[in-house]
């Protein structure tokens, strides 16, 4: 038999996932997620469906499945890790289109029938859906992340989301799995990350530094894997050390989890470490500490406004980013042009940006690898906005597929 599968998100651009398969007698959409931009944007509308297998929890993945279960009250596979963390994002993001002014895309009742629509899966777990033999993968890319296998009439499809390929402080790699159909995220296509122990060891020599000369340093992370990486990154400097914002939350949740850490007992040292922003008059203290690791990651909403009005005139302080920026954030304006929107005016930043690269997804060289050691028939490239190097590499051993929006694709 064959897979049929139709992107209705997420071909071609980073964000807004959504992949529609027809597969074993029933209709599966792997992944609908929503891009949280300014607006958000959303995948096409999707028919009706049957089941839903949700890789992991952030936005671009999980965002709209409330929407789809609203309307077809279908089964949502993925693990009780990836649900719980996926609920509170879910719940955030209504949180935040009321405070911008955006349409809801679906309320809180049905963020509720969705979790109670979940399947709890496991990595390693087997389960039958119609005529398909559906195999759970660890993806390596946060605690929770999951590769999903569909094999059917003997023929596998991987279908990866999104994956590293290297151990982290947090999370053990993913590891290949022979198949005959790839569908695999290509979102470094064409770029490399240094060395991860170097990159960490320059930061750590940063940190120093900054302290050193008198300086504050903010650390502005996502709340969801890097903030903890960062926590456990920092665990065992001395230094006077916050911690503000949602990944306080998630920090928590992922210790009620620890199966699916690589080391849980680093995270539970690195979280005593620190001292806790647990209500917003705390604030005043955590600014005369000497570290700050706060949400929000792209530096356009959460505690760190708050805390960059305190640094950014400081020459002795530093922003030491840690992760993507996308376009059209504050953290990339920050990067570019050396200016935040702080209250609805551009302000000139004054202290010391730095960027470091802790990506949490496999580079060009780790993707090759990955899908050499796979060795499928058919490679499709999705999540990605930078296909056609990898395209390059790999089109003389394999047949590589860059699908297109709405086209549908036989395997």
């Amino acid at each position: 038999m064959t897979i049929k599968i139709r992107f209705l998100g997420g071909a071609d651009v980073v964000g807004r996932m959504a992949a529609l398969m027809d597969a074993g007698g029933r209709s599966i959409m792997v992944e609908y997620g929503m891009s949280p931009t300014k607006p958000p944007s959303y995948p096409l509308p999707a028919p009706k469906v049957d089941y839903a297998f949700l890789t992991h929890c952030h936005l671009d993945h999980s965002g709209m499945i409330p929407w789809l279960v609203s309307r077809y009250d279908n089964d949502v596979f993925t693990n009780p890790l990836t649900a719980e963390i996926s609920e509170m994002l879910m719940y955030d993001s209504l949180k935040i289109a009321k405070a911008e002014g955006y349409p809801e895309p679906y309320n809180e009742s049905d963020i509720e029938r969705t979790m109670g629509n979940v399947i709890p899966m496991e990595f390693g777990d087997v389960i039958e859906v119609g005529e398909l033999e559906v195999h759970m993968h660890s993806g390596g890319h946060i605690p929770g992340a999951m590769m999903f296998e569909f094999i059917d009439d003997g023929r596998s499809t991987l279908y990866t989301g999104d994956i590293h390929t290297i151990n982290t402080r947090l999370v053990a790699a993913a590891k290949p799995s022979k198949c005959d159909n790839l569908i695999i995220e290509g979102t470094y296509g064409g770029r490399l990350h240094p060395d991860r122990k170097k990159t960490e060891k320059e930061f750590l020599e940063k940190v120093k530094e900054v302290i050193e000369r008198g300086g504050k340093v903010l650390i502005p992370c996502f709340a969801v894997g890097r903030t903890q990486e960062i926590m456990m990154l920092l665990n065992g400097t001395p230094y006077d050390k916050w911690l503000d914002g949602m990944g306080r939350s998630i920090s928590k949740v992922y210790m009620q989890y620890p199966e699916y850490l690589l080391n849980p007992n680093a995270l539970r040292v690195a979280r005593r470490s620190f001292n806790e922003v647990k209500r917003p008059q705390m604030r005043s203290k955590a600014r005369k500490g000497e570290i700050i690791v706060t949400t929000g990651g792209m530096l356009d909403g959460g505690p760190v406004l708050n805390y960059i009005k305190n640094v950014k005139d400081d020459p002795l302080s530093a922003i030491l980013i840690t992760g993507y920026q996308a376009e059209d954030t504050n953290g990339r304006m920050l990067l570019e042009k050396g200016s935040m929107n702080i209250d609805g005016n551009i302000e000139k930043i004054n202290c010391e940006v730095q960027r470091y690269d802790f990506s949490a997804h496999a580079d060009h060289e780790q993707l090759i690898r990955f899908i050499h050691a796979c060795d499928p028939e058919n490679i499709m490239i999705m999540h990605s906005e930078h296909r056609e190097p990898l395209f390059e590499d790999l089109s003389g051993d394999y047949n590589v597929i860059l699908p297109e929006l709405e086209r549908t694709y036989e395997l």
